[in-house]
């Protein structure tokens, strides 16, 4: 009986055996070709490195050729070429030397264990100043996004114009395509990077291998930062009613409402001069109160009278006698004459007993 968690396991170390011309002696029946073009700046480049990429691809029986009239480059089978697969990987050659990535790298896709993934990412994004940011996002801070996520992903990773060209492992690249998605739909790589930090150090457990890790993934929730601006002033709706609102009134109206389109011109001018008159008057008497303000003197606080503190204090005549006697007890400054005289008697007597 077998464990299944031992079958799903690869053993450390194995690689698939490699295809040789044993596995197909007769070749290919047709011939098959595949050609790129490639951008102006990268000419000068491509046409420094052409030799190395012949050489490379002569190994596995690819013939190469470079137009520089045109600007491409085509990959063609050759009578010799055994390996059916080998054209697919010098199609992903040529096409990741037209996507600005150096000749060191793009020529390991030639190899068994790496394949390669160009993420076009220009039709992602809309506004043109957006797509920018992001893409700036995903290089991060002089490059060190970029590199981390190399790191985890044991990738090489080129983000070049409208596209993302990565190059290594299927697991890697499945991983640099998730991120680089996500970067486009606003969600920082920073978050994707801890999740494979996590990743990378629960695989190192041989127990956690056959259990779901989602209990250790850190799960992000969105957040809306930048809230709506509510308006100062909201505009109510009205309900609606059938009928148009009524006719504002003309300046006659008004004057036959009030009684005014009756009077005489002389009544109206000396009307008017009295309404002049009461403003002005009522304006006189703001500014004076505005000016007699500085006049009106503030309220004082009320003085607190201080409670003399009582002079007389019982003297208590036992305890000073007390401090006399202890006084005189005490020998203060220097000694009297009769003492010293007898003190120096004493020292010479002790000298001579000596």
């Amino acid at each position: 009986a077998v464990d299944e968690s031992e079958l799903l396991t690869v053993p450390d170390g194995w690689k698939e055996p490699a295809f040789t011309r044993e596995d197909n002696p007769k070749g290919l029946l047709e011939e098959s070709s595949f050609a790129t073009l490639f951008p102006k700046y990268r000419e000068a480049y491509i046409k420094e490195c052409w030799p190395l990429v012949q050489k490379a691809l002569n190994e596995h029986y690819v013939s190469a050729t470079l137009d520089l009239i045109e600007g491409s480059m085509t990959v063609t089978t050759t009578k010799n070429t055994f390996d059916p697969y080998v054209i697919i990987r010098a199609r992903d050659l040529i096409k990741l030397l037209a996507r600005s990535v150096p000749f060191e790298q793009a020529v390991r896709i030639l190899q068994d264990d790496v394949a390669c993934d160009i993420i076009k990412i220009g039709s992602l994004v809309r506004k043109r100043d957006t797509f920018i940011k992001r893409r700036g996002r995903l290089l991060g801070p002089k490059g060190s996004t970029l590199k981390a996520l190399e790191l985890l992903t044991n990738c090489y990773i080129m983000v070049q114009g409208n596209t993302v060209s990565a190059l290594g492992p299927f697991s890697g690249l499945k991983e640099v395509r998730k991120v680089v998605l996500d970067t486009m739909k606003n969600i920082h790589p920073i978050y994707n990077i801890k999740t494979l930090m996590i990743k990378r150090e629960l695989a190192k457990d041989p127990e956690l291998r056959s259990q779901s890790w989602e209990r250790f993934l850190p799960k992000f929730k969105r957040k809306n930062l930048k809230k709506r601006k509510e308006p100062k002033k909201k505009n109510t709706k009205k309900e609606y009613t059938p009928f148009p609102p009524p006719q504002p009134e003309s300046q006659i109206d008004k004057e036959l409402a009030s009684g005014e389109y009756f009077l005489k011109e002389r009544q109206k001018k000396r009307k008017q001069v009295a309404e002049i008159k009461a403003k002005q008057a009522d304006a006189v008497k703001k500014r004076q109160e505005e000016r007699n303000k500085a006049f009106i003197p503030p309220k004082e606080k009320p003085v607190v009278k201080t409670k003399k503190a009582s002079t007389e204090k019982k003297i208590d005549v036992e305890a000073i006698k007390e401090k006399v006697k202890m006084a005189k007890k005490k020998k203060l400054g220097a000694l009297p004459v009769e003492e010293v005289k007898l003190k120096m008697a004493a020292d010479e007597k002790k000298k001579k007993k000596k």
